[in-house]
């Protein structure tokens, strides 16, 4: 493989990149998918998580905290695709260190999601960059006023919600929506990210929505909507909430905005 002079990825780190990718490694679901709808002859391997696109038939090298790096080493990849919050920087160290090329993207806003998703495509794959990109950038160009408050569980028992610094905050905000537990959509360093709280935290006439994704816990129709008396519930894609990539594009369509409820 031909490589181009070392490029750094979004934490900084030089990074040998290819000149064209032929043999891509995802262990980020949103940007297996990204890659997948782009050029799915390149996609060698994927995580068990990786769900989308839902005919996706690539070699798994396990989840996304716990990757197979012995399997990942064997597919040969020009270039292993990882994301700082869900992926272990022991991981990446491991890889690195065995002489395998991982770029790592790090993503909490929108805008850095369009950007971090620009230079993986053409400075780290050596590609063109995708129509899809732009059309998602489009359907987010406009924010809009915020004028509702939302809370996002993502886990119960305990419970825990969306916090500051998080993609899914700032996706909201452009939604209209301000979350209860990151009033600025943003936070200090030492805020939690995904804080642990109690149901009548949620559950509160402030809250205009309670958001449940089907994504990490599951949120169904008899599972979740009961627990809240007060505010209003809806369930919705964890996919659209959270990943970016392809996805943004049906999200700007799709989620609820406050002046739908």
């Amino acid at each position: 493989m031909t490589t181009r002079d070392a490029t750094p990825d979004d934490l900084g780190h030089d990074v040998a990149v290819p000149r064209a990718a032929g043999r891509v490694v995802s262990l980020v679901p949103s940007l297996t998918e990204a890659i997948a709808l782009t050029r799915p002859e390149a996609l060698v391997g994927a995580t068990e998580w990786c769900t989308h696109p839902a005919d996706l038939d690539v070699p798994r090298v396990r989840g996304t905290k716990n990757p197979d790096r012995a399997a990942i080493m064997a597919l040969e990849p020009d270039l292993v695709i990882a994301n700082q919050e869900e992926n272990r920087e022991l991981d990446v160290r491991r890889l690195r260190e065995a002489g395998v090329a991982v770029w790592v993207t790090r993503i909490e806003t929108l805008d850095e999601a369009f950007t971090s998703m620009r230079r993986l495509f053409t400075h780290a794959l050596g590609w063109q960059e995708p129509a899809w990109l732009g059309e998602a950038e489009m359907a987010w160009s406009r924010p809009a006023p915020l004028r509702g408050t939302v809370a996002v569980p993502i886990w119960r028992d305990p419970w825990m919600v969306v916090g500051p610094r998080t993609f899914t905050t700032d996706l909201l905000r452009r939604l209209g929506w301000r979350n209860a537990f990151a009033p600025d959509g943003g936070g200090g360093a030492e805020d939690d990210r995904y804080p642990h709280v109690d149901v009548p935290d949620i559950d509160t006439a402030a809250v205009d929505l309670v958001l449940l994704p089907d994504e990490p816990y599951v949120f169904t129709a008899d599972d979740g909507p009961e627990a809240f008396t007060a505010a209003p519930t809806a369930l919705v894609s964890g996919r659209l909430l959270t990943w970016y990539g392809p996805s943004l594009v049906e999200a700007a369509g799709s989620l609820p905005r406050p002046e739908d409820t």
